[in-house]
């Protein structure tokens, strides 16, 4: 009998794994629906959807392995990097998906949401003032106007699966909708620097690397105070405090 493995789990919602098939259980019915949709709409692999029964939705897990994970070095091959730079291209370029995105709709509302995040760091004490200042500084290259692209919205390393050189599929995309293409990007490589020119030579187009860098800073100010509370540890090696302490 298949074991349940407890992928992940917090207060919002939890993936549960049992055998080939996982089990999101989340009462959100708006983030589920994005995220069926999404999976239709992306001209990438995506899982397969097995049956939907609310509050659970279960889809069939991709072959391969993750390109990685955030705090360990990846064992993937620049070749695969450079695949899964050229799948979010192809993501980017696809019509725009009918409804806008979940959250940071525009810079306006980016800097308002940052400036009140970097003040409760401070004031709880969560992070030192002249380590959120410095990266308060850098994220504000990301805070510019932009074109909107059929983005991932949550492009976590361990959500892109490979198989060799070749991306297999792209899972969770309840935050999907039309974004920042370099936020996509910025949230594949946070943590991981020094496999940037990889996604990049797969993308084909110049990139900002300004702009990466004020994503970094500015995703990591933004998750940090979420994931203590929610049994994370972001003050883990390689993980996104250390993100932040290598822009000073």
């Amino acid at each position: 009998m298949d074991e349940v493995k407890v992928v992940v789990a917090h207060s919002e919602r939890a993936t549960l794994r049992v055998g080939d098939v996982f089990l999101k259980v989340d009462p959100d019915q708006a983030r589920i629906d994005v995220e069926v949709e999404a999976m239709t709409l992306a001209p990438v692999p995506t899982p397969e959807v097995l049956w939907r029964k609310p509050p659970v939705l279960a889809i069939a897990a991709l072959p391969g392995t993750a390109l990685g994970r955030l705090g360990e070095p990846s064992t993937a091959s620049p070749a695969a990097w450079a695949a899964a730079g050229a799948a979010i291209r192809k993501l980017h370029e696809a019509p725009l998906p009918p409804w806008p995105g979940r959250r940071r709709r525009g810079p306006e509302e980016l800097a308002a949401e940052l400036d009140g995040e970097c003040e409760l760091l401070v004031t709880n004490g969560v992070l030192p003032a002249d380590l959120v200042t410095r990266n308060r500084q850098v994220a504000e290259a990301a805070i510019r106007p932009w074109t909107p692209a059929f983005t991932h919205g949550d492009l976590q390393i361990d959500h892109v699966f490979v198989d060799g050189d070749d991306v297999t599929g792209i899972i969770d995309w309840s935050e999907a909708g039309r974004g920042d293409a370099l936020f996509d990007l910025a949230t594949l490589t946070l943590g991981h620097e020094e496999h940037v020119e990889d996604v990049i030579a797969g993308y084909g187009t110049d990139i900002d690397l300004d702009v990466i860098r004020a994503w970094w800073s500015l995703r990591s100010l933004l998750g940090v105070r979420w994931l203590v509370e929610h049994g994370f540890d972001p003050f883990a090696q390689g993980c996104e405090v250390d993100v932040l302490r290598s822009r000073m």
